[in-house]
């Protein structure tokens, strides 16, 4: 049992930072109260938690090369720590934003890295692979417990004391931390400025593009963005596709100068030509999609239990429960059918049972929620996350030797965490769009609304309509002057709209499920222990 200390510090830290995103998810409601702002604002938060551990992941574990990866998971843990606690401090979406988008991201970017890099140094064969597990069943858990913990919490007591548990867990980690045997550092990293900036901001300008979709339009400009009084729309198309663009070029030079810098053999950010080894390559793929689709479930399910069934955090967190559970039995499953299967099976098996559950999941939406089917859906996504999940880190990581593990690390959490903000920016942007032109038609279309309540609601949602509950709407629309019957009338069809949205959302996850399949091509399909037969 000594022998497992190491990891299951590593192990605690990787708990409490997957726990952080699926606790805000089933406080959505509760915490949009208490800040008094409103669920695209959320979005938002919980987009750039994820895309500020995306965009410097890499240079986490490069600062992790150069200062030592113990030092670097220190000093990232007192980093988050710090952010854990301004966020449980928090009064608006401003101090939240900072404290749990921006610092607890910083510290993110250390610890990762360095987790698995320490995992790597301290373990060797088999036991690494088990040590991989391990961190991945952290992570499981984190998923499968973080709703209940963050439902009980927000229901009886606040949101606030989930932030402040982790603040004191993270300084019993740094606590024991200190008993872990430092590495020698045997040589000097140096970190490029300019790589820097062209990884981070090529992320940020696609991703920021992407969010703000719901509010300017992918192609066709809706509101229109203004800098210094004029109005910014360049031939008449969107600003977002031209983020879009400006991102994948940054990207794009990001990627030629660290072949230069490879080729010339200084220090790059990224040594590109380790995206050379295929089963690192398609593992980092699959890796990224599993996670496109599962921050856009724990954001889009959430959404639904609490804004169209009026849920309280801690039923949401039950609801969600056949999910957490099945993504925890599946992970250990997973673990167990190596010695039977190939990952590359083990692998196509999740993606199809994600697809499936999705597809299910689909059908279940409705304002009459069947709950059997609901949770037999829930549970079908989380067999097949729980496969993925059983497998994606080793193969990551037992593509290249151990020299590079630092290096993977980063990578695993750069393509982890862009997939996370895709997922969340893309679904939260597809909703609104469809909740927005479903409700303008089926206003447009009730013989029972006047023509001025119609024209009012087609000015209004220009810049797309916000979430909300039906009741919540229909005490707008009384407020605003409306008559009880045509407030009725009003809700009513948002709710019809609503549950449309979310049908189309879950339905796009189908299709991005579909398209995944590809990704996982060239998965090792041999037994762990054996060689390639490639």
């Amino acid at each position: 049992m000594k022998k497992w200390i190491i990891v299951l510090v590593l192990a605690c830290a990787q708990f409490i930072m997957v726990l952080d995103s699926s606790v805000m998810n089933v406080s959505i409601s509760t915490v949009v109260k208490d800040l008094n702002t409103s669920v695209s604002s959320l979005q938002a938060a919980i987009t750039f938690y994820t895309l500020t551990m995306a965009a410097l992941m890499l240079t986490g574990g490069k600062l992790g090369d150069k200062f030592g990866r113990l030092k670097a998971f220190k000093i990232g843990a007192v980093i988050y720590g710090i952010g854990s606690l301004i966020t449980a401090l928090s009064p608006t979406i401003g101090v939240l934003f900072l404290g749990w988008s921006v610092i607890e991201g910083l510290g993110a970017v250390l610890v990762i890295p360095a987790t698995a890099a320490l995992v790597a140094m301290n373990y060797k064969g088999k036991d690494r692979v088990v040590g991989y597990t391990m961190l991945g069943a952290a992570s499981g858990i984190a998923v499968a417990l973080g709703p209940l913990i963050g439902g009980y919490l927000t229901t009886y007591y606040s949101w606030r004391y989930v932030f402040f548990a982790e603040t004191i867990i993270m300084l019993l980690v740094l606590l024991y931390s200190f008993r872990l045997s430092e590495e020698k550092i045997k040589n000097k990293t140096k970190i490029d400025l300019p790589s820097v900036l062209l990884s981070a901001g090529g992320m940020v300008l696609m991703v920021f593009g992407i969010l703000q979709s719901k509010t300017w339009g992918w192609l066709s400009p809706k509101a229109i963005p203004e800098i210094a009084g004029q109005q910014v729309a360049p031939l008449g198309i969107s600003v977002v596709a031209y983020l879009i663009i400006a991102g994948i070029l940054v990207l794009r030079q990001f990627y030629k100068r660290q072949q230069k810098l490879e080729q010339e053999g200084k220090d790059a950010l990224l040594n590109v030509s380790i995206l050379k080894v295929k089963p690192l390559r398609s593992g980092l793929a699959v890796l990224s999609g599993q996670y496109l689709i599962t921050a856009a479930i724990f954001f889009v399910i959430p959404i639904y239990l609490q804004m169209v069934l009026g849920l309280d955090a801690l039923s949401t967190g039950k609801k969600i429960f056949p999910l957490s559970v099945s993504i925890v039995v599946f992970s250990m499953l997973g673990s167990r059918l190596v010695s039977k299967f190939t990952p590359k099976k083990i692998v196509r098996l999740g993606q199809l049972a994600l697809i499936g559950g999705s597809l299910f999941l689909t059908g279940a939406i409705s304002p009459e929620m069947n709950g059997t089917m609901f949770a037999l859906a829930l549970f079908t996504v989380g067999a097949g996350l729980g496969l993925l999940v059983s497998q994606i880190g080793n193969v990551t990581m037992s593509a290249v030797d151990e020299s590079k593990s630092s290096e993977v690390g980063g990578l695993q959490g750069t393509f982890q965490n862009l997939g996370s903000s895709l997922g969340t920016a893309v679904i939260g942007s597809v909703m609104i769009m469809a909740l927005t032109s479903g409700f303008v038609n089926s206003i447009n279309s009730n013989p029972d609304i006047s023509a001025s309540v119609k024209s009012s609601v087609q000015e209004k949602s220009t810049s797309g309509i916000p979430i909300a509950s039906a009741q919540q709407v229909n005490e707008y629309a009384l407020q605003s002057g409306l008559s009880q019957t045509e407030a009725n009338q009003v809700s009513e069809d948002y709710s019809t709209s609503q549950i449309k949205s979310l049908r189309v959302s879950m339905f796009v996850l189908v299709m991005l499920g579909i398209a995944m399949l590809t990704l996982s091509k060239n998965i090792p399909d041999y037994k762990v222990g054996e060689d390639s037969k490639n």
